[in-house]
C-alpha cells in the first residue's frame, strides 16, 4: 500500500520552458546593463583625450626639458687627474661669486668634450679639421724645413745696449709719437722707426721686447732650462687670477714625448689657483702642464702682459721651431703634432690662426670694441686715424678670405719672417690698444713677402678647443 502523507507537485513541460526563458531574460538583462556602462565610460574617456590632448602631450614634453636641465647643469671638476679626490672648495658668497659661479654653470658643459665639429660642403658632412689617426701620428716626424727663399734671414733685436733709430717726423699729434706704453720692456720707437721696422731685407733689427734687464717679466733659471729644451710648445697663460687651469685633452702618446705644455701665471693668479687648492706639484707641473711664475710683469694692463706669452713665444722658447697658443679661456683638445701637420705641414703654411666669427672690416671692429667698453674710444680713433693715414683698406681679405682674425688659437712656425711678424703685431698692440684684432690686419696688409698664411673657418678653431670663456675679471696691476 502507498503511504498518503507524501505529496507531488508536477510542472508541465511549457512551465518549465517558462521559467527557463524568465531566467535567460533576466541574465541578458544584466548583461546588457554591464555593457552599456562600459560603453559610456569608454566615450567619457573618448571625449577627454580628443578634450585635452594637448596637454597630455606638453606635460610629458616639459618633464623631459627639466631633466635635461638639470642634467646639463651639474657641474663636472676643473682640475687635473691627479686633484679628483681633493674636496671641493666652500662657496662664497658676494655679488662678483654669484656672478662668477654662473659662468661656471654655463661653461663647464663644454669641458673634457672630445667629440668632433663637423660642416657640410657640398652636401656632404665632413669634419671641420681632418687629423691623422694615433697610428699615423705615432710615427710622424718633425720636420725641420728651411727655406732657402725667404726674403728674412735673420732678425736682431734692439736691446738698451744697442743705439737706437735716429728720430724723424711725424704726421700725427706729438702726444702719440711716443706711445705712453713704451717702457724699459718694450723700447721706445717713434712712428718714423715704426715704419722703418716693416722694410724686409735679408736682415731686420727691430724692437721686440725684452729691451732691459730690467724691463721685468722675469723667469727663475730653473724654469729658462726648462724651457729651453722645448722643441715643439703648446703655450698659455692666466695673468691677474682671471681664468682657471684646464688640462689638455686628446693627444698622442707621441706628442707627451715630443711636446711641451707650459702656462705662465703671475704671482696673483699662483696665490687665487692655491686657495682653490690646486697646487704646482715638487716638479713644476699642475697635471700635464708645467707651471712658470713670472714675476714684475711690465705693463699695468693685464691684457698687454698677455700679449708676451701669446706674440713672443719665440723669445721665450729660443730653441722652439713650433708652437700652439690656446688661450686661457679654452681647452685644447687635440693631439699638438696633428694640428701642425694639418694646418701647417699639408697646406706649407709657416702661420695658422682663425678668423673672425662676425666681421671682417678693422673698422667694424672698431665700432665693436668702444661698443663693448674693451678699449677707450680715444685710443681706437688714434689707431684708425693711423692706419687710414698708411691707406688701409676699408675690407682687407687674405687669399679670398678674412684678414679679421679671431686670434685666440694661433698655430706657427718659429722662421725669421714669422718672428718679424709677431715682433711687429706686439708693437702695434703696445703702440696702440691691447685688442690684437685691430692690428693683425694691418700687419699682414704691412708685411705683404708673408703669404704661406693658414686663415682657418670657425667651426676648425672650435674643432680645436672647448671653449669655457672668462670664469673671473683679471685683477689689474696698481701703476
Amino acid at each position: 500500500m502507498f503511504s498518503n502523507n507524501s505529496i507531488s507537485i508536477s510542472v508541465s513541460d511549457d512551465e518549465a520552458d517558462e521559467l527557463g526563458r524568465m531566467r535567460v531574460r533576466v541574465r541578458r538583462k544584466r548583461k546588457k546593463l554591464g555593457h552599456r556602462l562600459k560603453n559610456e565610460f569608454l566615450h567619457r574617456v573618448a571625449r577627454k583625450l580628443v578634450r585635452y590632448w594637448a596637454l597630455l602631450i606638453f606635460l610629458p614634453a616639459l618633464g623631459l626639458l627639466l631633466y635635461e636641465v638639470s642634467r646639463i647643469g651639474r657641474k663636472p671638476s676643473l682640475v687635473a687627474k691627479s686633484e679628483l679626490s681633493e674636496p671641493e672648495k666652500p662657496s662664497l658668497v658676494g655679488s662678483e661669486t654669484v656672478k662668477n659661479s654662473s659662468l661656471e654653470k654655463k661653461s663647464d658643459g663644454n669641458l673634457n668634450r672630445l667629440d668632433h665639429t663637423t660642416r657640410v660642403v657640398g652636401g656632404v658632412r665632413q669634419r671641420c679639421l681632418d687629423i691623422l689617426s694615433p697610428e699615423e701620428l705615432e710615427h710622424l716626424e718633425i720636420p725641420m724645413r728651411e727655406d732657402s727663399n725667404t726674403p728674412v734671414k735673420k732678425v736682431v733685436y734692439i736691446s738698451e745696449n744697442d743705439n737706437p733709430f735716429s728720430g724723424g717726423n711725424n704726421s700725427l699729434s706729438q702726444e702719440h709719437t711716443e706711445a705712453p706704453r713704451f717702457n724699459s720692456f718694450t723700447g721706445s720707437q717713434t712712428l718714423d722707426q715704426r715704419a722703418k721696422s716693416f722694410k724686409v731685407n735679408e736682415t731686420v733689427t727691430m724692437n721686440c721686447g725684452f729691451y732691459s734687464e730690467n724691463g721685468g717679466f722675469k723667469i727663475s733659471n730653473e724654469d729658462k732650462g726648462y724651457m729651453d729644451s722645448c722643441k715643439v710648445v703648446v703655450s698659455t697663460c692666466a695673468f691677474g687670477g682671471g681664468d682657471d687651469l684646464y688640462q689638455p685633452i686628446g693627444m698622442s702618446e707621441a706628442s707627451l714625448r715630443k711636446v711641451c705644455y707650459v702656462a705662465f701665471w703671475d704671482e696673483i693668479t699662483l696665490s687665487t689657483q692655491e686657495a682653490a687648492e690646486h697646487r704646482i706639484d715638487g716638479n713644476g707641473f699642475i697635471g700635464k702642464w708645467r707651471i712658470v711664475v713670472v714675476k714684475d710683469l711690465p705693463f699695468s694692463d693685464q691684457r698687454l702682459n698677455g700679449k708676451i706669452p701669446k706674440m713672443l713665444p719665440h723669445r721665450l722658447f729660443p730653441h722652439a721651431k713650433y708652437s700652439i697658443w690656446v688661450d686661457s679661456k679654452s681647452q685644447f683638445r687635440r693631439d699638438p703634432l696633428g694640428v701642425l701637420e694639418a694646418l701647417l705641414w699639408r697646406s706649407n703654411s709657416v702661420l695658422a690662426i682663425s678668423e673672425h666669427g662676425a666681421r671682417s672690416s678693422v673698422y667694424d671692429e672698431a665700432k665693436a670694441v668702444v661698443k663693448k667698453n674693451k678699449a677707450k674710444p680715444e685710443e681706437v680713433e688714434v689707431q684708425l686715424t693711423q692706419y687710414r693715414h698708411d691707406g688701409l683698406p676699408e675690407d682687407k681679405r687674405f687669399n679670398g678670405k678674412k684678414a679679421l682674425s679671431e686670434a685666440s688659437v694661433i698655430v706657427r712656425e718659429h722662421t725669421p719672417l714669422t718672428n718679424m711678424f709677431m715682433c711687429l703685431w706686439f708693437n702695434e698692440v703696445v703702440r696702440f690698444t691691447s685688442r690684437d684684432q685691430l692690428s693683425f690686419p694691418y700687419v699682414l696688409w704691412r708685411l705683404k713677402v708673408l703669404k704661406k698664411i693658414n686663415i682657418f673657418p670657425v667651426c676648425t678653431r672650435k674643432d680645436l678647443v672647448n671653449s669655457m670663456g672668462h670664469i673671473r675679471k683679471a685683477k689689474p696691476l696698481r701703476s
